[in-house]
């Protein structure tokens, strides 16, 4: 099959986009530390960046051509999206810096404006719900690998890039609640976190585990691609094996760290890896509950 999806037009806008928004983070992440409010740590930064670059690495990067090749390839940019570029753009605290990164004074005027506005508050604590963020990152995961929409996907350049977009979507949100970088703690209790991330290996090992013992190939067009030394089956199962071991690694972790806290004395828990401190300057409160939508 012809990559007719994966454009060097596409590839330039989103690596651009990408690039701008580091750009954006890094000047108003400077900007922070030179008016020496709540600084946002250097791990935090550098946690976003390597977010923007596996973005880029799944969706404008030379490797992700390959997806049209290999099953497995197109799991891995679908992982990158969803479990490892999706948590360090939050882990890096992006709102502060990506608010105070843009041109000063009308751009965040407006930016302050539109999120405080009443359907936007109202539109974040709907997306903001776990029930919500679930529903959306195990409907895209499901939905794009019905076949007919996987192959909707990579015979038609728009919609691979709506595809894409929707992994990183979802990803964002079902991280939300569990990272939380807003300013305001969850209005959740931490254990249903635990709850929230088991029930989240459920779709996941459903798919895999359909893609490994079905034992027919699901997406019969990776027949006509070049063959990188695996059997279309072969990949196949590669594929739902990678998604089902990545994935439970990741959770797994994610849960560790929820329990470790739980089992921490209330006085002992710390929030800082969660989000970052709460301590602001007037200026600060005022941005950052311009733009807490959630």
């Amino acid at each position: 099959m012809p990559h007719t999806h994966h454009t060097a037009f596409a590839s330039f806008w989103i690596s651009a986009a990408l690039v701008l928004s580091a750009f954006v983070y890094v000047r108003g992440w400077v900007h922070i530390r030179r008016l020496d409010l709540d600084t946002i740590e250097i791990w935090r930064s550098a946690s976003f960046l390597f977010g923007v670059l596996f973005i880029w690495l799944a969706m404008a990067s030379p490797i992700a051509a390959l997806d049209s090749e290999l099953l497995t390839i197109h799991m891995v940019k679908h992982l990158l999206l969803m479990t490892v570029a999706s948590p360090l753009i939050w882990l890096g605290a992006p709102i502060e810096p990506l608010f105070h990164g843009l041109p000063q004074k009308a751009g965040q005027v407006a930016v302050s404006m539109f999120f405080r506005s009443e359907p936007m508050q109202r539109l974040g604590r709907f997306l903001g719900h776990p029930a919500v963020c679930w529903l959306a990152a195990s409907g895209t995961l499901i939905g794009w690998h019905i076949p007919v929409l996987f192959m909707l996907g990579m015979h038609s350049t728009m919609w691979h890039e709506v595809e894409q977009l929707s992994f990183l979507a979802g990803g964002l949100l079902f991280w939300w609640p569990v990272i939380h970088p807003g300013r305001t703690g969850s209005a959740w209790p931490e254990w249903s976190i635990l709850l929230y991330l088991f029930l989240a290996t459920v779709p996941c090992d459903i798919l895999s585990g359909f893609l490994v013992f079905c034992g027919r190939v699901v997406y019969p067009m990776y027949f006509l691609s070049p063959r990188l030394g695996l059997s279309v089956l072969g990949d196949q199962e590669y594929a739902g094996a990678l998604m089902w071991t990545w994935v439970t690694v990741v959770y797994l972790i994610a849960g560790t760290f929820f329990t470790a806290r739980l089992l921490l004395p209330e006085s002992s828990r710390h929030y800082a890896v969660v989000r970052p401190g709460m301590q602001h300057s007037n200026e600060t409160q005022t941005t950052q509950d311009g733009l807490e939508v959630i």
